[in-house]
């Protein structure tokens, strides 16, 4: 168990350290912030949105090791899904990671983002695991509000 724990550490760590899809999104046709009051977690999430589909998905901010992984693996995990995905894989990693759901290797619909398991052991960074997915929400229903995760 050490060495899956060490290993879904270094995951985190590397999307922290080189997030995917950290850029602003120039063709984006949906946008939405959202803020972590509590550790000073602040992302914009962009979206360009083609009927149903999510053609592409990315992020810009700041924020501690565990947010900005889960915005990095979030946007790979999300580019090319259709919303009714994006809202079950959400719905997926949100009980995983609040600790409804216990991590399985035979959840092909949360792929990686398994490595996230852990957080249920720490509530408060429950909130920083999740602030990427609320703005996606918030993005996705064109909610004009930033999103906050207090």
């Amino acid at each position: 168990m050490a060495d899956l724990r060490d290993l879904y550490q270094e995951v985190i760590l590397e999307h922290s350290k080189q997030p995917r899809n950290f850029r602003e999104l120039a063709s984006a046709n949906r946008q939405a912030e959202g803020y972590n009051p509590l550790c000073g977690d602040h992302f914009t999430v962009y979206l360009n949105v083609e009927g149903n589909s999510i053609k592409d998905i990315a992020f810009q901010g700041s924020g501690c090791a565990i947010s900005k992984a889960s915005a990095s693996m979030m946007t790979q995990s999300l580019k090319g899904k259709t919303r009714e995905e994006a809202g079950k894989i959400f719905h997926n990693f949100h009980a995983l990671v609040t600790g409804h759901r216990h991590p399985n290797g035979d959840q092909p619909e949360l792929g990686k983002l398994a490595v996230f398991s852990g957080v249920h052991e720490f509530p408060a960074r429950v909130k920083c695991a999740t602030l990427a997915w609320h703005t996606l929400n918030a993005a996705l229903e064109g909610t004009q509000e930033p999103v906050s995760t207090e």
